[in-house]
C-alpha cells in the first residue's frame, strides 16, 4: 500500500479530471508552504501569493511540455530571464521557492502524494526552526556609544573597561557635538556575557562624567544565500 503513494496517478495524456486534482494539489502545498514559511517571520504579502501560486504554475507548465523536447527548451529560456527584482532574498525565502518548485514539479508529472509528503516535511521543519533558538556569537554584538568631555583623552581611557566586558571592540566613530564641548563616541563590541551591560554601564559612567550612554543591537542583518 505504501508503493501506491509514490506512484504516478497518470502515464499517458493529461485529461481535465487529472489536471485539477494535480492543480489542487499543487494549490493545497502551494498555501502550506506559504504559511509554513510565513510563520513569524515578515513576509510581504506579494511573496506569499507567489509561493502559493507557484506550484500550480511550475505544474501547468511542465505539463504542456511534457514529451517536447523544442517546447521544453524553449520554456527553459523564457524561464532564464526571469528575475526577482526585489531585494536579495533570505536563506528561509529561497528554500519556500525551491519548495514551492518541487513540489510543482511532482504534482505535474503524477506524484500528488509525494508533493504532498515534501511538503509536509518543509512545512514541519520550518515551523519547529523558529522554536528553536540556537546561540550564535553574534547575538552578543552591541553598538555602544558613549559622550564624554572634550578635556577627556578618551583614546585609551576605556580600554580596562573593554577588556573586562568585552571579547572585540572597535572605535568606528568619533565625532564633536555641543559646539565641540563633547565628543559622541561610537563602538562595535561583542560582550563577554550579556548580563553584564548593566555592570558595564556603570563603570562607563564613572569615566565620562556620567553622560549619555547606550548599548543597542547592530542592524539586522538578513542571512541570505
Amino acid at each position: 500500500m505504501l508503493n501506491n503513494l509514490f506512484s504516478a496517478i497518470y502515464t499517458g495524456d493529461v485529461t481535465v479530471k487529472v489536471y485539477i486534482i494535480c492543480t489542487l494539489v499543487s494549490l493545497v502545498c502551494g498555501a502550506a508552504i506559504a504559511v509554513s514559511s510565513a510563520f513569524r517571520s515578515r513576509l510581504s504579502k506579494s511573496f506569499r501569493v507567489a509561493i502559493f501560486l507557484i506550484p500550480a504554475v511550475v505544474q501547468t507548465v511542465i505539463m504542456l511540455v511534457n514529451g517536447s523536447i523544442g517546447t521544453g527548451l524553449a520554456v527553459m529560456s523564457a524561464f532564464s530571464l526571469i528575475r526577482f527584482r526585489s531585494a536579495p532574498g533570505s536563506a528561509k525565502e529561497i528554500v519556500a521557492i525551491f519548495a514551492a518548485m518541487a513540489a510543482g514539479l511532482a504534482s505535474a508529472t503524477g506524484y500528488v502524494f509525494l508533493a504532498l509528503i515534501l511538503t509536509a516535511i518543509v512545512a514541519i521543519v520550518m515551523i519547529a526552526a523558529e522554536f528553536i533558538h540556537i546561540r550564535e556569537e553574534d547575538d552578543l554584538r552591541r553598538i555602544l556609544r558613549i559622550t564624554v568631555p572634550e578635556s577627556l583623552s578618551y583614546a585609551h581611557e576605556f580600554d580596562d573597561l573593554f577588556k573586562k566586558y568585552t571579547t572585540e571592540s572597535l572605535l568606528t566613530t568619533s565625532k564633536t557635538t555641543n559646539m565641540g564641548s563633547l565628543y559622541k563616541l561610537t563602538y562595535k563590541i561583542r560582550l563577554k556575557n550579556e548580563s553584564d551591560v548593566q555592570a558595564f554601564i556603570d563603570e562607563l559612567r564613572v569615566r565620562n562624567g556620567n553622560l549619555e550612554i547606550s548599548v543597542s543591537l547592530p542592524e539586522i542583518e538578513h542571512n541570505e544565500l
